[in-house]
């Protein structure tokens, strides 16, 4: 059978920044669910990092569902749900989870999509987090209206140019929109290659 793995450059880089940041924050139990998994490189090195944690990717594609399933299967993981299909611009995308979760984590989505992609990621997210939980959010972002390099610029109006709906998004309004959904932005920690990880709690936690 096909090695059905999808590769991704760009998660093969960070993924160790991520899991040092994570290291720091994770509980060491729980249950996590990444939104957006897309190849799987980061749940599978998730789940071998912190092995007290459950995880649960997720995907709205097929493919990268596949994907998933075999990146988790090549790590020999057993920490790892089957990846779910979910796609958060669907008012109820959080529905087949009663029990929420202590950990949410996407990478690399509120700028590959529309802006209504973001609104329903917090929506759900505001549902889904238990109260002592955290929610990391991984990506390039601005800060104060301004980008923060001259690479993040041409990384903007690259992704503008595959469609306008899409774009580096202001830390600000996604604070805003998080708080909206009971989310408060907890910490900003700067990340390699000109990326940011934003940290939101509920805002009871902070």
């Amino acid at each position: 059978m096909p090695d059905q793995r999808r590769f991704a450059p760009a998660a093969a880089r960070n993924t160790e920044a991520i899991v040092a940041v994570l290291a720091e924050r994770l509980p060491e139990q729980g249950h996590a669910l990444e939104i957006a998994s897309g190849t799987g490189q980061h749940v599978a090195a998730f789940a071998q990092a912190f092995p007290g944690i459950h995880w649960h990717p997720s995907d709205p594609s097929p493919v990268s569902r596949q994907s998933v399933a075999a990146w988790t299967e090549a790590a020999r993981v057993t920490n790892v749900a089957a990846p779910a299909d979910v796609d958060v611009r669907c008012p109820d995308w959080h529905a087949p989870w009663t029990e929420g979760f202590d950990v949410l984590f996407t990478a690399n989505l509120v700028h590959i999509a529309p802006w209504e992609t973001t609104l329903g990621l917090m929506a759900g997210a505001g549902v889904l987090l238990r109260p002592d939980g955290l929610f990391a959010i991984y990506g390039c972002f601005k800060r104060d209206g301004a980008h923060i390099s001259q690479s993040n610029i041409a990384f903007d109006a690259s992704l503008r140019r595959q469609d306008p709906s899409w774009g580096v998004r202001d830390v600000g309004e996604v604070s805003d929109a998080a708080a909206a959904q009971g989310l408060a932005l907890d910490e900003v920690v700067a990340m390699p290659a000109n990326n940011l990880m934003l940290v939101l709690r509920p805002s009871t936690s902070c």
